[in-house]
């Protein structure tokens, strides 16, 4: 008779492959299109999660759990509704025995014989179970308060608190400038500083602050009097698609619209990547972008839409 973990291990197993199918699909132009406006909803989810949403649920707009929808929103899921499946973490606790060490030498305690001398302790590990969210399309009951930003065609919506919310979030200064060749904006290794063009629209502005904050919290060299040491870790095309990619995610999440220019370039960057490469980069693109989104709201709690959404009430951050 088959236990109840070993079923449960083969579902999480058999979510997680079709899952790895999906990653290097996800980059072909119109898909990854896709996948950034659902991670500009769902960015207190895992990059995995939101790609399983995506994949069972294409035109997903709010998630929760089924309680939650029931005790929080006053919403029930219709009769004959499927659930989507996401990874829900579990921490369990494990015994483990292990060598003891000397806390100053860090070398094996060995007793009287010589022999090393071993202890145990609790170790929390983490595995995966099957969870299941529902769309708000596939609910019914009160009505939901609006939570969606209104899409932007010219000006940004409270521009000067975000302005401000942008620059105290870069880790460093941001400085207005004259235009200086082809580039509307940089990220200067050499002065820790970025540099915008003076003039430019308030979507403009906004979204290439956005990249360039961007690649200074993830691409920053370091400095050593004024001479930039060391080589970048990541290619130029990367740092570019990472950067690129976070900016649209935020953009999004504002109700700012962006455009869609990097999106072929991001699927010819994508061609001869890797699995893990892909998985590195994606992580890296969801992890910051829902920190950029976190710190901004709370900086202008009038663009906080935790109360609203649905989709913050259910934090599946793991995997």
């Amino acid at each position: 008779m088959r236990s109840r973990n070993a079923d449960t291990a083969e579902k999480v197993k058999a979510l997680t492959d079709k899952l790895e199918t999906g990653v290097k699909a996800v980059f072909e132009s119109e898909q990854y299109k896709a996948y950034m406006k659902a991670m500009a909803k769902f960015h207190r989810y895992s990059f995995n999660n939101v790609m399983l949403i995506l994949m069972q649920c294409p035109n997903a707009t709010a998630v929760a759990g089924f309680n939650t929808w029931k005790k929080q929103f006053g919403r029930t899921v219709k009769k004959g509704e499927s659930g989507i499946q996401i990874l829900a973490p579990v921490p369990y606790k494990r015994i483990v025995e292990s060598v003891k060490l000397d806390p100053v030498t860090k070398a094996p305690v060995l007793d009287a014989s010589g022999r090393p001398v071993t202890e145990t302790a609790y170790v929390v590990q983490q595995s995966y179970k099957i969870a299941y969210v529902f769309d708000v399309s596939q609910t019914e009951g009160r009505e939901l308060p609006s939570y969606g930003a209104e899409e932007l065609t010219g000006n940004v919506q409270n521009y000067d608190s975000m302005l401000k919310a942008i620059t105290e979030l870069a880790p460093v200064p941001v400085v207005f400038s004259e235009p200086d060749g082809n580039a509307r904006g940089r990220y200067v290794h050499s002065e820790q500083k970025i540099y915008l063009n003076s003039g430019m629209s308030q979507i403009d502005t906004i979204s290439i602050l956005i990249h360039e904050t961007a690649h200074a919290i993830l691409h920053a060299l370091p400095v050593k009097d004024g001479v930039v040491v060391g080589m970048p870790e990541k290619s130029r095309r990367t740092r570019e698609v990472e950067a690129e990619s976070i900016a649209y995610i935020v953009c999004q999440h504002f109700g700012i619209e962006t455009g869609d220019s990097a999106f072929a370039y991001i699927s010819k960057w994508s061609h001869d990547k890797e699995l893990e490469e892909l998985k590195t980069s994606l992580d890296c693109i969801s992890r910051t972008s829902a920190e950029m989104i976190d710190a901004i709201e709370s900086c202008i709690p009038e663009l906080s839409m935790s109360q609203d959404k649905p989709e913050m009430s259910e934090k599946y951050f793991s995997r």
